[in-house]
């Protein structure tokens, strides 16, 4: 899977939400533009990464044509998307033993940057830093960041030990970079919640010419 980052880096989609404010179901599964949310997600995301894999629980069949690997959490209760996080280090660790680093995001952002993963190293390697997250307009997104493959142990004593399920109450104990992106003429990080949000996917869509 070729990639112009110059640091062997696995992607790690969190596909797995339970879309209760659509009815139920996986959120990424939803359609814009014809195409599934997990589609667009996959269009942006892979060729900036080694590796891709999803992150979802239940029965794996339901991804089967995107023929990418499908992990559930590594720890039991689903305690959110820091277990997805540590799902993806783990894997990363079994099966590309060179990677360091694990990016993760959210499976219902359509729009993600296209030099997503380029920036956050960018800004980890200039700023020293053990993990860089996504920000946009005054927000900051906790899902969408980069990931030391070195801290997954950390990780899991959170976890399983701490009770910790923020994601920005785990991170905050490290040196974190964050890069923002403009809102103009789409935020990149735009998730789809609800049936209204998928309707104002398709308007957005429209509005981008990559």
């Amino acid at each position: 899977m070729p990639t112009d980052n110059p640091v062997t880096t696995i992607g790690i989609v969190l596909a797995g939400g339970l879309a209760r404010r659509m009815g139920g179901g996986d959120k990424p599964m939803r359609s814009i533009g014809g195409r599934t949310i997990l589609d667009h997600v996959i269009e942006r995301l892979e060729p900036q990464c080694e590796g891709l894999v999803l992150n979802a629980n239940g029965d794996p069949a339901r991804f089967a044509r995107f023929a990418l690997p499908v992990i559930p959490d590594t720890v039991e209760d689903y305690p959110g998307p820091l277990a997805g996080v540590l799902a993806g280090l783990d894997w990363a660790a079994a099966n590309r033993p060179g990677a360091e680093w694990v990016v993760s995001v959210a499976g219902d952002c359509p729009f993600l940057p296209r030099d997503l993963v380029a920036r956050l190293h960018e800004a980890q390697a200039a700023e020293d830093t053990q993990l860089a997250v996504a920000a946009s307009g005054e927000r900051t997104h906790p899902v969408i960041g980069l990931w030391s493959v070195d801290l997954r142990e950390e990780l899991r004593h959170a976890l399983l030990r701490e009770g910790i399920r923020k994601i920005d109450r785990w991170t905050a104990r490290y040196r974190l970079a964050t890069v923002c992106w403009p809102t103009e003429p789409v935020d990149p990080f735009f998730n789809a919640n609800t049936v209204e949000d998928l309707a104002e996917a398709e308007r957005l869509a429209g509005l981008l010419v990559d």
